[in-house]
């Protein structure tokens, strides 16, 4: 009797996953491919997928379905993808209870409708156009705030990214990092490095040609996988079989085959989740900061190796002779590893990208609490950008409006790309000790073993594990920042603190 019930458990998520999917299908597609002239009917469709979505979380039946069912899951293996389900359903569907079903609604709206302004916002530099949205998404994630009970606001969250992650252990953790990253940059940002070479003109042709040589190497099955621009680079995943990556290509620099390899490492991850998990809430990344460590992972521990590039730099010049056909592998590899403060965070160094996340993340803890409001962003912003990074902001485009994340109104998910930087190194001294001849296979292009060793310790088991239980599993212990502060250092030449 008990298996039949969790059938119809199964079906019942199956059909309410195969809406969640649909409802992202079509906010990819708003950010790819839809007339804009679409834009606000796809908010409403956006919301309505949403409210229908909240409707069969919060129904009567899926409660009665999973109290019948706890016996069931307690005479289960933890491990098993039967308890597994049945826990992190109980979980997904007591947190949907507390949350109104208008304003999960209103939250999606919101969402769809912010995000083409801030598209306009940003292009022609306009805050003020943006400045209502932002507004209006702030507020509206206040409110979701307080249907919880927490520490302080900001936990809510941040557990919609990390969960069971608190504010304060984030704080922790970001004390240590700026602590080690402040003199590592002043140090590493003082060395001669030309990086003249990935400067000048990329066709786009040929950039996405390089890019797709690139991801073929990642290790996706084919015709499971696209890559598509978009004013902002993401990846989504609506199946395990298909994987939807998106990039860019700016005409005057090359710097967008590391967003490429960026998504891509997101990709990998959704791709390589076991497939008898489909079409159920267990089929995606336990955390972002856990995806975000894969995408850092494969963006810069491989992607800015000089291994990698010994396989990838022929086919690079021969795609691109003029820019780098007189330039050596070497001077390659040191202007891709160059450490210089700068004014984009997607374009950000090794060394200064995680001082970009801790900047946002104390704004957004301002947001929420009432400190700093909307309108005071982009002074506040500013400020901050010459005291963290010593640069100056010449324009709101370059500044504030730059992250497509608060017209979404996914504020929360910052911190997760910094400690996905502390988790990438974590991992990848586990993966050094069970491959010690890993760098041997990088140099030839061939990332089988590493995909091999994050599929059977990571990728397969989705989100059956809870961020810290997975991380446990991992590299059997919980973060730690010391490791990656120690990469850098070693690899840069510099010193943390």
């Amino acid at each position: 009797m008990s298996e039949v019930r969790y059938a119809v458990l199964r079906d019942h998520l199956a059909e309410t996953w195969d809406l969640v999917k649909l409802g992202g299908l079509a906010g990819w597609d708003q950010q790819t491919m839809m007339p804009a002239a679409a834009g606000a009917v796809r908010a409403r469709q956006l919301a309505t997928v949403s409210k229908v979505v909240h409707e069969r979380m919060v129904s009567d039946e899926l409660g009665d379905l999973l109290e019948e069912l706890r016996p069931y899951e307690e005479s289960l293996d933890h491990d098993s993808d039967e308890a597994s389900l049945i826990r992190v359903t109980r979980r997904d569907r007591d947190k949907e209870l507390r949350v109104p079903a208008e304003l999960r609604e209103e939250q999606t709206r919101a969402g769809a409708e912010a995000f083409p302004v801030w598209v306009e916002a940003r292009r022609t530099n306009d805050f003020e156009l943006f400045r209502p949205y932002l507004e209006r998404n702030v507020e509206l994630r206040r409110r979701y705030a307080s249907c919880f009970e927490a520490d302080e606001p900001y936990d809510a969250l941040l557990d919609d990214f990390e969960q069971g992650m608190k504010t304060a252990e984030v704080r922790k953790v970001f004390a240590r990092l700026r602590e080690g990253l402040v003199p590592l940059v002043a140090e590493a940002a003082g060395q001669d490095v030309d990086d003249s070479c990935l400067y000048g003109h990329f066709p786009v042709e040929k950039q996405r040609e390089m890019q797709h040589v690139l991801l073929a190497r990642f290790g996706f099955r084919e015709d499971s996988w696209r890559l598509d621009p978009v004013a902002h680079p993401f990846a989504a995943s609506f199946a395990t079989s298909d994987i939807r990556m998106t990039t860019r290509y700016p005409e005057d620099e090359m710097r967008g085959v590391f967003a490429a390899m960026h998504e891509g490492g997101h990709a990998l991850y959704e791709h390589n989740v076991d497939p008898a998990l489909e079409r159920t809430p267990l089929c995606r990344g336990t955390s972002l900061a856990l995806h975000e460590s894969q995408s850092r992972m494969f963006e810069n521990l491989v992607g800015r190796s000089l291994e990698w590039w010994s396989w990838a730099y022929p086919e690079l010049q021969g795609i691109f002779p003029e820019q780098f056909g007189g330039v050596s592998l070497e001077e390659f590899h040191a202007a891709i590893n160059k450490v210089q403060p700068s004014l984009i965070r997607i374009e950000a160094d090794e060394a200064t990208y995680s001082l970009h996340i801790i900047l946002r993340f104390e704004l957004e803890q301002d947001l929420i609490a009432g400190t700093v409001e909307p309108k005071d962003l982009p002074e506040i912003w500013n400020e901050r950008m010459h005291e963290y990074l010593g640069v100056s902001v010449p324009d709101d485009a370059h500044g504030v409006l730059q992250d497509v994340h608060w017209s979404r109104g996914t504020i929360g998910y910052f911190p997760t790309y910094a400690l996905g930087n502390v988790i990438s190194v974590q991992i990848w001294e586990r993966v050094l000790e069970d491959v010690p001849d890993l760098y041997d296979h990088i140099a030839r292009g061939d990332l089988g073993p590493l995909r091999d060793w994050l599929r059977e310790k990571l990728w397969r088991h989705g989100r059956k594990f809870t961020p810290r239980e997975t991380l446990e599993r991992v590299v059997g212990g919980g973060m730690d920042p010391e490791p990656y502060l120690r990469y850098l250092g070693t690899k840069l030449g510099a010193r943390a603190a």
